[in-house]
């Protein structure tokens, strides 16, 4: 399965803002803010940058959603293959299809502190969504989907500090977790409301759409 191995702070210097690629240790230690590295990566990066085009801004913000959930160039055209079929607004539904991914939505209900952790916990086989087996981090998800660690794995140390943790993290509305379970529920398809985002998901459409 392909998946982005280099530097991430790389990918946030190149894009120019935090896409919180580490979780908390980006608020802690980031490259952006160290040493005032806001440069993009390369023995270019220090000169100054040309006048970016209309097509350049959409580019980038592409990329800024697709590396900000950890997909690779392939899949995440499918993914707007498959939002532009969906009755709606075709950025709203491309969020909600990225949001639904196995891999997001345990980092969202904290048993992961990063998208990239997630995802490896998920191939490691670690949950069951509706009692099932699923180590496919792509698996997309549906209203009243129930997500739990396996039993098999609750017994692990990472788990059991895991729990200590969750009572203190924050999710969001269209989430339910049971701490004490290691379950989390979906109990509705997110809004662009719901979602506090550094994009402009339409860019995407519309670099899609050129």
């Amino acid at each position: 399965m392909a998946r982005y191995t280099g530097p991430v702070c790389k990918l946030c210097r190149r894009e120019g803002v935090k896409l919180f690629l580490k979780g908390d240790k980006c608020i802690q230690n980031c490259t952006l803010e160290r040493h005032n590295r806001n440069t993009r990566p390369g023995q270019h990066g220090t000169s100054r940058a040309r006048k970016e085009s209309g097509y350049a801004k959409q580019l980038r913000e592409k990329q800024r959603v697709r590396r900000t959930y950890g997909v690779l160039e392939r899949q995440f055209s499918k993914h707007f293959v498959a939002a532009a079929r969906r009755p709606g607004k075709t950025s709203e539904n491309l969020l909600q299809i990225l949001e639904m991914r196995l891999d997001n939505l345990v980092y969202r209900m904290g048993f992961a502190d990063s998208r990239a952790q997630a995802r490896q916990l998920v191939n490691h086989g670690h949950f069951v969504v509706n009692g099932r087996k699923t180590d496919i981090p792509s698996f997309i998800a549906k209203p009243n989907d129930v997500i739990a660690v396996r039993d098999s794995s609750k017994g692990l140390e990472y788990f059991k500090q895991r729990s200590l943790l969750l009572t203190q993290k924050g999710i969001p509305t269209w989430l339910r977790l049971d701490v004490d379970a290691l379950t989390g529920r979906v109990l509705s398809l997110p809004s662009r409301t719901d979602l506090e985002l550094p994009f402009d998901e339409q860019m995407v459409v519309e670099y899609y759409q050129r």
